[in-house]
């Protein structure tokens, strides 16, 4: 039996609004693409790691590191859309989404969205959540929250503070990484379809899946993820390292 191809692909663009020129700002004297690279490239379920991007600047640091690069056109509006022209006419049984601003993305987690869609072909499409640490994260909106059912199927995301206590307290919540895998089907599906409006309003891409009828199936790990939205967020990222 002929094994799986399973490509990590990691969409990466250079006019970040927050943080032009995010992918190349360095973090601890290494490019942030790379430290994503390297590890995404210890995952074990991967066969092989790309890079979508419409910037040659970022490419060349890619193909530098040993990794390859699939130049995307400028015009595509989204990550999903990027991967889904990388992967366009390529025979991949699994694609797994990974974000260019997670430096220290476990291994681990990548491999548990992988292993979702093993587990279970009728799945379309995996995510991966942390249990919520404090107070503090559960009512940031910039952190995104989902809510499970009992097999693991997302019911919801939402970056309010869901699900209410009604009697107080801190309801059992979880951070919801930004790390998806995909059937390449439901992944070319899913790119050609229009915002949806949740997606709109929570400004939260995957609810256009779930907005489709499509369920999002999480699997639940105990790692780090530290994502870089701000120039800020870099101190943050090497904070952790030199600690580690």
């Amino acid at each position: 039996m002929a094994k799986s191809k399973i490509v990590g692909v990691i969409p990466s663009r250079f006019g970040a609004q927050r943080f032009p020129g995010k992918p190349l700002a360095l973090i601890a004297g290494v490019p942030m693409i790379v430290r994503v690279i390297r590890q995404a490239q210890k995952a074990k379920r991967l066969t092989e790691v790309w890079v979508a991007t419409d910037d040659k600047r970022i490419a060349e640091v890619v193909e530098q590191s040993g990794a390859v690069a699939v130049m995307t056109p400028a015009s595509l509006k989204s990550g999903t859309d990027r991967i889904a022209y990388a992967v366009k006419n390529k025979k991949v049984d699994i694609v797994v989404n990974i974000q260019g601003d997670e430096p220290v993305m476990a291994p681990q987690a990548i491999d548990a969205a992988v292993e979702v869609l093993e587990k279970d072909h009728r799945v379309l499409m995996s995510t991966v959540v942390i249990p919520m640490q404090n107070k503090q994260e559960w009512l940031d909106p910039n952190v995104v929250k989902a809510v499970l059912a009992a097999n693991g199927d997302v019911l919801y995301f939402s970056r309010a503070p869901i699900p209410y206590p009604r009697e107080g307290g801190v309801s059992k919540s979880y951070k919801h990484m930004g790390l998806y895998g995909y059937r390449p089907s439901w992944l070319h599906r899913m790119a050609a379809l229009r915002p949806t409006p949740l997606e709109l309003t929570e400004k939260l891409e995957q609810l256009r899946a779930m907005e489709n009828g499509v369920v999002i199936r999480a699997a639940i790990r105990k790692v780090e993820s530290i994502a870089v939205d701000v120039p800020a967020d870099v101190k943050k990222v090497e904070k952790y390292l030199k600690n580690k």
